[in-house]
């Protein structure tokens, strides 16, 4: 249910990096969010850790977090508000820059900063559910193939989509080793309710989500509900090759209505060195790895 928006001190944590310096650039775009919500503002600098801190202090004596950015400084942001411990009084605004934004998308926040700026200073604020994955908090994760190429295209100076098409060839090289995927307190695709199921599967990409998109506007999770309290779980069981050359249906969201998939509460991955990855971060290869849904656990700003 929708609320009506307080007055709040508001504090905006902007990445200049964002979408080729396009912030830095757009001097007249400050001077639009400085008189349309008056508070503070931060250039990020340092690192993710300094970005997650500085949104934990923030959270101190503000009611609004706002996060201007992509989907990495988003999840900065995230993490600080969680780590807070204050997530049922402060609110996240978005602003987006960068290449990716699957939050954007995903809440209907409009694609121009400015709009974007228009609704947070009249939108609606909402509940939300959010994925946690290893204390880490998300809206969309994965574990397997996309995670293995975000992994491989940190690793170099070429970043955004370019970096991730320079990093495809990192899905040849994964094993399509047997992992065991436990769901607990779940649903599957007939509406069968069940307390805990566990499979066997050598899937090449397992997609958990909240969020319905992944960056570049992939709608990798066409059936994740922000609000339905669950996490949305698709089992991509093909190879390398099958899967790039369905890769426009699953740009699309179509090629995952012929994967196994589920809806649970919690689910447990097992398996050896396998790469994850949470909102387009690294979280490393892992041999076992647990997420789990904190239902309507946040607070955010969308159009109303």
């Amino acid at each position: 249910m929708s609320q009506k928006k307080p007055s709040p001190l508001t504090t905006c944590l902007i990445n200049p990096k964002a979408a080729n310096d396009r912030w830095v650039r757009s001097r007249k775009l400050r001077k639009v969010l400085e008189r349309k919500l008056p508070g503070r503002y931060f250039d990020l600098r340092g690192d993710r850790t300094d970005t997650v801190e500085l949104a934990k202090e923030s959270c101190g004596d503000s009611r609004m977090i706002v996060a201007i950015g992509g989907d990495g400084t988003i999840a900065d942001v995230l993490q600080g508000i969680f780590e807070s411990g204050r997530e049922n009084e402060v609110v996240l605004g978005i602003i987006p820059f960068g290449s990716g934004n699957a939050f954007r998308k995903t809440y209907g926040i409009p694609k121009s900063p400015k709009k974007a700026v228009d609704v947070l200073s009249r939108g609606a604020i909402v509940r939300s559910d959010v994925m946690e994955v290893e204390g880490r908090y998300a809206g969309f994760a994965s574990v397997g193939a996309t995670a293995g190429v975000t992994q491989e295209k940190l690793r170099h100076p070429v970043q955004g989509l370019l970096g991730h098409l320079l990093a495809i060839w990192k899905m040849f090289k994964l094993p399509l080793e047997e992992k065991e995927v436990e769901l607990i307190d779940g649903v599957d695709d007939r509406g069968r309710h069940f307390a805990r199921k566990t499979i066997k599967s050598r899937f090449f990409d397992c997609i958990v989500a909240k969020t319905n998109f992944f960056g570049y506007s992939w709608r990798v999770a066409p059936k994740a509900d922000v609000q339905d309290g669950y996490l949305d779980v698709t089992l991509v069981e093909t190879g390398p090759a099958e899967y790039l050359l369905n890769f426009a249906w699953l740009y699309l969201g179509l090629f995952q209505r012929t994967q196994r998939h589920f809806k649970a509460r919690k689910l447990i991955i097992r398996g050896k060195a396998l790469p994850v990855q949470y909102n387009g971060e690294v979280l490393g290869e892992l041999d076992e790895v647990t997420f789990r849904v904190l239902p309507k656990s946040l607070r955010i700003v969308v159009n109303k």
